[in-house]
């Protein structure tokens, strides 16, 4: 403990200044920042110590403990300060959210490492120690038939009034968030890069339907080593994460390890026999993972069996096999061939099949080239 005399608790915009400062700071990561906020009591209180005292905080070196307080930071975290506000004058949702402070997730606290700084773009639901959401990831080179297995699930979940979270990342991701939104449901991005970023570049669309969530500051592109940790981001963020398709070695995996260390449950999705795809689910599944095949597999392990009752009250969607189910979703508006396959995943022989069962059934209906539900 630090024989100075405390500080006086710093107020939140002042403390959010402070964090932000020792997050650009270089050689402070997420653990050291907290160990400062816990040993002087506020970052704040970090920044005006005499350099003697962080003598006193385990962990922290004599070079990262000489660049704590020095200028070069703290203008570079008002400058942030700044864009964040011109970009909120110019009508993007972008707030910052700092750890200890109000609105920082409580979820995140399950983390051994949670960042110090949140930016966050569009509305952030409450996310409490067990948050109300679910993550699910997979490869970005997924089957057709997991890209429907995934919209289906994706949208009863967010049916039930549960948020969805993913990484924004083709495939499995891509299907995840467009299924929720459109099912009138949240959907979280948890991104490699500044909210104010997009990658890829053809997700621009949907991302303007997302809540975005980083940890990197305004104006930073994608970075291989951003996208393992974001992984962890979108584990804490979730009650439970789904892994649908993923080799051995790919961040699906890092996040389902991430889930455990977090106390959150895994789930995966069984595939065929040699498709390396479904190595890393068949690995779950051979460590305890839930087997997992509809959302009410989710919602029952989880305990959310009243969810699933009460999402009566939104859309009727008849009981169907995947694909066509995935297609039924999809027609939420008149829309074309080429419509329906980038938002379902489908080929084009599976997804013509699907809307002639749809026809046949009395479901669907071709009207001038546009496909509409009947």
């Amino acid at each position: 403990m630090s024989l100075f005399a405390p500080h006086p608790a710093p107020s939140p915009d002042a403390e959010l200044l402070a964090l932000l400062t020792l997050r650009l700071t270089p050689g402070l990561g997420t653990r050291r920042i907290e160990a400062l906020r816990r040993h002087f009591g506020t970052a704040q209180a970090a920044l005006e110590v005499p350099p003697e005292a962080l003598r006193e905080v385990p962990g922290l070196d004599r070079r990262s403990a000489a660049a704590i307080g020095m200028a070069p930071p703290r203008e570079s975290a008002a400058q942030e300060l700044e864009k964040v506000a011109a970009a909120r004058q110019a009508g993007k949702d972008i707030t910052l959210l700092g750890r200890g402070l109000p609105g920082y997730p409580p979820a995140l606290e399950a983390l051994g490492d949670p960042p110090a700084v949140l930016w966050v773009r569009g509305p952030l639901p409450e996310l409490p120690p067990t948050p109300p959401a679910v993550g699910i990831v997979g490869t970005r080179s997924a089957s057709p038939h997991a890209l429907s297995l995934t919209r289906q699930i994706a949208a009863e979940l967010a049916g039930t009034g549960l948020t969805v979270v993913s990484g924004l990342a083709r495939g499995v991701d891509t299907a995840a968030h467009s299924a929720a939104v459109e099912a009138g449901g949240l959907s979280i991005g948890v991104v490699g890069h500044a909210v104010d970023r997009v990658y890829p570049a053809e997700n621009v669309d949907l991302a303007r339907r997302l809540t975005l969530v980083s940890e990197y500051p305004l104006g930073t592109g994608p970075k291989a080593h951003h996208f393992p940790q974001r992984n962890r981001l979108i584990a804490a963020l979730s009650a439970g994460v789904l892994v649908v398709e993923g080799e051995l070695k790919s961040g699906s995996l890092i996040t389902a390890t991430h889930a455990l260390e977090c106390g959150r449950t895994v789930f995966a999705v069984p595939g065929r026999a040699g498709d390396l795809r479904a190595s890393g689910p068949h690995r779950l599944l051979r460590e305890g993972a839930v087997l997992t095949e509809t959302a009410a597999d989710i919602l029952t392990e989880l305990g959310w069996e009243a969810r699933a009752a009460g999402a009566g009250a939104g859309e009727d969607v008849p009981d169907l096999p995947p694909e066509q189910a995935a297609t039924y979703s999809a027609l939420t508006e008149p829309r074309t061939l080429d419509d329906l396959a980038a938002l379902t995943g489908l080929g084009l022989a599976e997804l013509q099949t699907a809307l002639m069962m749809l026809q046949l059934s009395g479901l669907a209906e071709d009207s001038g080239g546009r496909w509409l539900r009947r």
